[in-house]
């Protein structure tokens, strides 16, 4: 890839919670449940060195049997969450694609030995879409969205993370959304705060771990205190996006950058320099 001049250093990585479905932009109970995630959300653009060129998004929402992209150059919004108010359908977020983008990260995942391929038509689900009109309300910012792999294989991921590094000297932005406790049936019940807390611990540990290790650490992810409680068999899509997220950070430092305890559960955020 060739690098393009930017005013600034190397863009950090972030690994982000996207709350539940269109929570920030509807009534909660109690009110505020959601105020502290949104808030982080909203600050994470002036802790920036400057202005992304562009932003490639992982979401927990998105599994493809290979590494896809969106190529669209005005991707549509999918609404792929269900129960909520009739407002919520009609979030509008219409950043524009970037399918030149999209095609040169699929030749670069494939010289990298990882299948990949852009999807013309696809539009960005809601794990794009409502964190990134906290991030970036204008929607001025080209995005594209990268697919998970639905082996769920966390060294693929890391690997796919590891290929994507130098997108972050030419200014762009890579983030991973999903949550780093993600059991449906955790969430709101007390049980599972002291086992939320015990994977969190660890996954933090992890995440500031010296970046072999970190690594190491990351590939074994169920080796971590009631993973399996906190990401049940199958349903770890909403924590691989770190894995991605962590691969670009290649030799880069990780850190907790925003942590609360959100319907009983520790939830984190992740930032790689």
């Amino acid at each position: 890839m060739s690098t393009p001049h930017v005013p600034f250093g190397r863009m950090p990585t972030y690994f982000i919670p996207h709350g539940a479905g269109p929570c920030f932009f509807m009534d909660w109970n109690p009110p505020d449940t959601w105020h502290n995630m949104a808030a982080f959300l909203k600050s994470i653009r002036t802790a920036l060195p400057g202005r992304p060129t562009a932003i490639v998004l992982v979401s927990g929402h998105w599994l493809e049997s290979e590494f896809r992209l969106t190529g669209h150059a005005r991707p549509t919004l999918i609404y792929d969450y269900y129960g909520f108010p009739p407002h919520t359908y009609e979030i509008q977020y219409p950043a524009p694609g970037a399918p030149e983008l999209a095609a040169t990260l699929a030749e670069t995942l494939a010289q990298a030995g990882l299948q990949a391929s852009v999807d013309p038509e696809r539009g960005h689900d809601h794990g794009v879409f409502i964190p990134l009109k906290l991030m970036f309300p204008e929607a001025d910012v080209p995005v594209v969205q990268l697919s998970l792999r639905n082996d769920l294989d966390p060294a693929a991921h890391l690997e796919a993370g590891r290929a994507l590094e130098a997108l972050r000297d030419q200014g762009v932005l890579i983030v991973g959304s999903g949550m780093s406790f993600h059991n449906m049936r955790g969430y709101g019940d007390p049980r599972y705060t002291p086992v939320s807390e015990a994977f969190d611990a660890w996954l933090t540990a992890a995440v500031e771990a010296d970046p072999a290790e970190r690594v190491a650490l990351l590939k074994n992810w169920e080796s971590a205190p009631h993973a399996r409680l906190c990401h049940p068999p199958r349903a770890e899509e909403h924590l691989l996006p770190l894995m991605v997220v962590a691969g670009a950070a290649a030799h880069g430092l990780g850190r907790k950058v925003h942590s609360e305890i959100v319907l009983e559960t520790r939830i984190s955020a992740f930032r790689f320099d």
